[in-house]
C-alpha cells in the first residue's frame, strides 16, 4: 500500500476519535479537541492527493476510498450537529442522498471496470461542506451571543447544500451512460 492511500485510511481512523470528543464533554474542552482533529484530518485530504500525484501513486483504491472517506468524515460532523440541533436534519438528509446516489454511481462504474474520479465540483463541495463544519464548530457556542454568527451558519449551511445538490446532478448528468435503464 502506498503512502497516499495510508494517508487516507489514517484520516478514516480518526473519525471515530472526533466523534468521541465531539459527542461527549468528559474531557475539558472537547468540542475544541473535536475541532482540532476534524481540521487535522480534513487536511490529510489534500495532503494525500498531493502526494498522490507528485509522486505518482494514484490507484483505483485510492480514487475509491479517498473520497468516501471525506463522505465518513464530513456526514459524521453533521449527523453530530443534527443531534446538537446546530443544523437542520433536512440538509443533512439531502447531503446524505446525494451521498448514497453518487457511491452507488461509482459502485456501478467499478462493476463496469470503470472509475469515477472525483470532478471539481466534487471538491468543490467537499471543502464547502468542511469549511461549513468548521465554522459551526468553532462559533454554535456563542450563537447565544452573537445572532449574526447563527444567520450566517445558516446561509453557508444552505450554500452547502446547494453545492452538493449542484455536484450529485453533475456526476449523474456526466455518467447516465454508465446505467441502462434497460436490463
Amino acid at each position: 500500500m502506498n503512502t497516499a492511500n495510508k494517508i487516507t485510511l489514517i484520516r478514516i481512523a480518526m473519525i471515530p476519535v472526533f466523534l468521541f470528543f465531539f459527542l461527549t464533554d468528559i474531557v475539558p474542552f472537547s468540542s475544541y479537541i473535536a475541532l482540532l482533529i476534524f481540521i487535522v484530518a480534513a487536511a490529510t485530504d489534500g495532503i494525500d492527493g498531493h502526494i498522490a500525484r507528485k509522486y505518482n501513486q494514484i490507484t483505483d483504491f485510492g480514487k475509491f476510498i479517498d473520497p468516501l472517506a471525506d463522505k465518513i468524515l464530513v456526514v459524521s460532523a453533521l449527523i453530530g450537529m443534527v443531534y446538537f440541533r446546530q443544523i437542520s436534519p433536512v440538509g443533512v438528509i439531502i447531503i446524505i442522498a446525494r451521498e448514497f446516489i453518487v457511491t452507488g454511481l461509482r459502485i456501478v462504474a467499478i462493476s463496469s471496470g470503470k472509475v469515477i474520479a472525483a470532478a471539481f465540483s466534487g471538491k468543490l463541495k467537499t471543502v464547502t461542506q468542511i469549511v461549513v463544519v468548521v465554522y459551526i464548530m468553532l462559533f454554535a457556542p456563542i450563537w447565544d451571543n452573537f445572532a449574526f454568527l447563527k444567520i450566517i451558519s445558516y446561509i453557508g449551511e444552505w450554500a452547502m447544500v446547494a453545492i452538493t445538490v449542484y455536484s450529485g446532478a453533475e456526476y449523474m448528468v456526466k455518467n447516465k451512460h454508465l446505467i441502462d435503464y434497460r436490463k
